[in-house]
């Protein structure tokens, strides 16, 4: 009889900007062996606008309804 492959669960990093997020995700993903996104670059990838743009040109409500 096979045994099921478990399904992996996610991981979620949530803290202030500069805490170490970005820093830290990719080791644990790579110790765990999990996929990392970092969710600013995915951001940033389907805007085509820095973090920091988005904030100046349209808020940060505008950048967390993204």
């Amino acid at each position: 009889m096979e045994q099921a492959t478990p399904k992996k669960n996610l991981i979620y990093l949530a803290g202030f900007m500069g805490s170490g997020k970005s820093t830290i995700g990719p080791i644990l993903a790579n110790t765990l062996g999990y996929d990392f996104l970092d969710i600013d670059r995915v951001i940033e990838g389907k805007t085509s606008k820095r973090i920091a743009d988005i904030f100046t040109e349209s808020g940060e409500r505008a950048f967390r309804v993204i």
